[in-house]
């Protein structure tokens, strides 16, 4: 005789069966996920504009998706080296360099900018008030770096500059790390440095241009700073854009969950999307390793140089 409880326990079997067994066995390997984010500007920062990514993918993935800022680019490799990151946001650079010391993670997607590419360059950035028009007119002078991975920050503009015929540690009087793309940008502002390599999506997209939407850069004076008050004395050729990336060791089912939540956040949740850029990225474009081949070979150039200073 059927009652409310036999039917209850009806439902719940039924419902224990539409749930593929594959997706029953990675649930109860993987009950929570971690997404590990480079330290692109200061923590608050990264967690405001990461959160509503997280809390998607916790609905369409169906575990809870954490959120997990790096102290610095090396944590993250080192994250998902130990199994701990599942799901990476990288550089490049650190993406590149987390496959030469053997860590197995695939690419997933990158971000397309406003301007079609899915990409960016590093620039060496200069106070427009400055006498500082060129890279030679900093020769002896302080340069901001980012983090020893950060593609923009310090390996391209190695890579780059020493193309150009200038060797960064022969060149500047003093390089430093400041931790963060913004960290450097504040270096310059506050005199500590007299230039500071950083990234550069578009005219209307760049590390200073989020900080001035942020209200973070000022004067002596305590007015706000403007894009014009810098300037760009280096450009280096066109980068592709860092990766999210997953663990290669993710059962089958569990990788495809996520890679096709990533391709579908840019229509399905819009702002979650627009979030990660302010709104000025177009789309997500699958990615995969072999689009990082040429920054590998950047890595192994620079590797070799600083192996002959």
């Amino acid at each position: 005789m059927l009652n409310r409880r036999t039917l209850v326990g009806a439902f719940a079997a039924l419902a224990t069966l539409a749930v593929p067994a594959a997706a029953q066995d990675w649930k109860a390997k993987y009950p929570e996920l971690t997404l590990g984010v480079i330290p692109a500007e200061n923590a608050s920062g990264t967690v405001d504009r990461y959160t509503p990514l997280t809390e998607y993918l916790t609905k369409e993935i169906g575990v809870p998706v954490k959120l997990r800022v790096a102290n610095d680019y090396a944590a993250v490799i080192e994250g998902q080296r130990a199994g701990n990151i599942q799901i990476a946001f990288y550089g490049p650079a650190s993406f590149s360099r987390a496959v030469m010391t053997g860590v197995k993670t695939e690419p997933v997607v990158n971000q397309k900018h406003s301007n079609g590419a899915s990409g960016y360059y590093s620039v060496v950035y200069v106070k427009a008030d400055s006498p500082y028009k060129t890279l030679a007119d900093l020769k002896g002078k302080n340069l901001a770096l980012v983090d020893p991975n950060s593609t923009s920050g310090n390996q391209a503009p190695r890579f780059f500059m020493q193309k150009a015929g200038y060797d960064v540690e022969k060149h500047f009087g003093k390089t430093f790390f400041a931790g963060s793309h913004e960290n450097a940008v504040l270096a310059l502002v506050q005199g500590t440095a007299d230039a500071a390599a950083n990234l550069w999506n578009s005219e209307d997209d760049t590390a200073v241009t989020r900080m001035i939407t942020k209200g973070m850069l000022k004067n002596a004076d305590g007015s706000p700073m403007k894009q014009s008050d810098f300037r760009v004395v280096f450009k280096s050729e066109f980068l592709p854009e860092g990766p999210f990336a997953i663990l290669s060791s993710l059962p089958d089912d569990l990788k495809k969950s996520i890679r096709e939540a990533f391709v579908a956040v840019p229509k399905k949740d819009k702002a979650a999307f627009d979030r990660l850029s302010d709104g000025k990225d177009l789309d997500f474009t699958a990615v995969t390793l072999k689009d990082y081949q040429p920054i590998i070979e950047m890595l192994r150039y620079n590797d070799e140089q600083r192996k002959r200073s």
